[in-house]
Protein backbone atom coordinates (compact mmCIF):
# COMPACT_ATOMS: atom_id res chain seq x y z
CA UNK A 1 0.00 0.00 0.00
CA UNK A 2 1.38 3.35 -1.02
CA UNK A 3 1.36 5.82 1.86
CA UNK A 4 -0.43 9.08 1.18
CA UNK A 5 -1.56 11.99 3.34
CA UNK A 6 -4.75 12.01 5.36
CA UNK A 7 -7.16 13.94 3.16
CA UNK A 8 -10.64 12.41 3.52
CA UNK A 9 -13.03 11.07 6.12
CA UNK A 10 -12.33 7.59 4.71
CA UNK A 11 -8.63 8.09 5.47
CA UNK A 12 -9.46 9.13 9.01
CA UNK A 13 -11.74 6.13 9.43
CA UNK A 14 -8.97 3.80 8.22
CA UNK A 15 -6.55 5.38 10.70
CA UNK A 16 -9.01 5.09 13.60
CA UNK A 17 -9.94 1.50 12.68
CA UNK A 18 -6.35 0.27 12.36
CA UNK A 19 -5.34 2.15 15.50
CA UNK A 20 -8.08 0.55 17.59
CA UNK A 21 -7.14 -2.89 16.30
CA UNK A 22 -3.74 -2.33 17.91
CA UNK A 23 -5.11 -0.76 21.08
CA UNK A 24 -7.72 -3.46 21.70
CA UNK A 25 -5.05 -6.16 21.35
CA UNK A 26 -2.58 -4.41 23.66
CA UNK A 27 -2.18 -6.28 26.96
CA UNK A 28 -1.48 -3.13 28.94
CA UNK A 29 -4.15 -0.74 27.71
CA UNK A 30 -6.66 -2.86 25.81
CA UNK A 31 -8.72 -3.52 28.91
CA UNK A 32 -9.54 0.17 29.35
CA UNK A 33 -11.33 0.04 26.02
CA UNK A 34 -12.55 -3.55 25.81
CA UNK A 35 -14.22 -3.54 29.22
CA UNK A 36 -15.98 -0.17 28.92
CA UNK A 37 -16.94 0.37 25.30
CA UNK A 38 -20.20 -1.41 24.60
CA UNK A 39 -20.97 -0.23 21.07
CA UNK A 40 -17.84 -0.34 18.96
CA UNK A 41 -19.43 0.86 15.70
CA UNK A 42 -20.78 3.92 17.53
CA UNK A 43 -17.40 4.51 19.19
CA UNK A 44 -15.57 4.28 15.87
CA UNK A 45 -17.99 6.76 14.31
CA UNK A 46 -17.50 9.15 17.23
CA UNK A 47 -13.71 8.91 17.02
CA UNK A 48 -13.75 9.35 13.25
CA UNK A 49 -15.85 12.49 13.80
CA UNK A 50 -13.41 13.66 16.49
CA UNK A 51 -10.33 13.31 14.30
CA UNK A 52 -12.06 14.62 11.18
CA UNK A 53 -13.00 17.72 13.19
CA UNK A 54 -9.47 18.07 14.57
CA UNK A 55 -7.68 17.59 11.27
CA UNK A 56 -10.02 19.20 8.74
CA UNK A 57 -12.07 21.55 10.95
CA UNK A 58 -15.28 19.86 9.84
CA UNK A 59 -17.69 20.48 12.75
CA UNK A 60 -18.87 16.91 13.29
CA UNK A 61 -17.65 16.08 16.79
CA UNK A 62 -19.53 17.35 19.79
CA UNK A 63 -18.43 16.14 23.16
CA UNK A 64 -16.04 16.57 26.03
CA UNK A 65 -13.18 14.08 25.70
CA UNK A 66 -11.50 15.29 28.91
CA UNK A 67 -14.65 14.53 30.89
CA UNK A 68 -15.13 11.16 29.19
CA UNK A 69 -11.57 10.06 29.91
CA UNK A 70 -11.79 11.26 33.51
CA UNK A 71 -14.91 9.11 33.88
CA UNK A 72 -13.07 6.12 32.42
CA UNK A 73 -10.28 6.66 34.95
CA UNK A 74 -12.81 6.78 37.79
CA UNK A 75 -14.53 3.60 36.57
CA UNK A 76 -11.19 1.81 36.49
CA UNK A 77 -10.20 2.82 40.00
CA UNK A 78 -8.06 5.84 39.08
CA UNK A 79 -5.42 3.62 37.50
CA UNK A 80 -4.60 5.45 34.27
CA UNK A 81 -1.05 6.81 34.24
CA UNK A 82 1.25 8.65 31.86
CA UNK A 83 2.68 5.22 31.00
CA UNK A 84 -0.68 4.23 29.51
CA UNK A 85 -0.84 7.44 27.51
CA UNK A 86 2.64 6.68 26.19
CA UNK A 87 1.48 3.31 24.90
CA UNK A 88 -1.60 4.93 23.35
CA UNK A 89 0.54 7.55 21.64
CA UNK A 90 3.04 4.97 20.39
CA UNK A 91 0.21 3.02 18.74
CA UNK A 92 -1.27 6.18 17.23
CA UNK A 93 2.02 7.35 15.73
CA UNK A 94 2.91 3.84 14.58
CA UNK A 95 -0.44 3.48 12.83
CA UNK A 96 -0.01 6.82 11.09
CA UNK A 97 3.52 5.92 10.00
CA UNK A 98 2.30 2.57 8.61
CA UNK A 99 -0.50 4.00 6.48
CA UNK A 100 0.08 7.71 5.94
CA UNK A 101 2.67 10.38 5.24
CA UNK A 102 2.40 14.12 4.74
CA UNK A 103 1.29 17.36 6.35
CA UNK A 104 -1.98 16.10 7.83
CA UNK A 105 -0.31 12.91 9.02
CA UNK A 106 2.21 15.02 10.91
CA UNK A 107 -0.60 17.24 12.20
CA UNK A 108 -2.42 14.12 13.49
CA UNK A 109 0.70 13.08 15.39
CA UNK A 110 1.21 16.51 16.93
CA UNK A 111 -2.44 16.90 17.87
CA UNK A 112 -2.36 13.47 19.54
CA UNK A 113 0.74 14.47 21.52
CA UNK A 114 -1.01 17.64 22.71
CA UNK A 115 -4.27 15.85 23.48
CA UNK A 116 -2.55 13.09 25.43
CA UNK A 117 -0.75 15.64 27.61
CA UNK A 118 -3.95 17.60 28.30
CA UNK A 119 -5.89 14.43 29.08
CA UNK A 120 -3.23 13.08 31.39
CA UNK A 121 -3.04 16.38 33.28
CA UNK A 122 -6.82 16.40 33.71
CA UNK A 123 -6.77 12.82 34.94
CA UNK A 124 -3.80 13.45 37.22
CA UNK A 125 -5.59 16.44 38.78
CA UNK A 126 -8.67 14.30 39.34
CA UNK A 127 -6.59 11.55 40.93
CA UNK A 128 -4.85 14.08 43.18
CA UNK A 129 -8.25 15.42 44.24
CA UNK A 130 -9.50 11.89 45.02
CA UNK A 131 -6.46 11.17 47.18
CA UNK A 132 -6.96 14.34 49.22
CA UNK A 133 -10.54 13.43 50.15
Amino acid sequence: MERMDLTTREDVNLLVTKFYEKVRADKEIGHFFNELIEDWPEHMEKLTNFWETNLFFVPKYRGNPLKVHAEVDAKTGYTITNYHFGIWLRHWIGTIDTYFVGTNAEKAKQRARNISVRMFIAIFEQQKQQLSQ
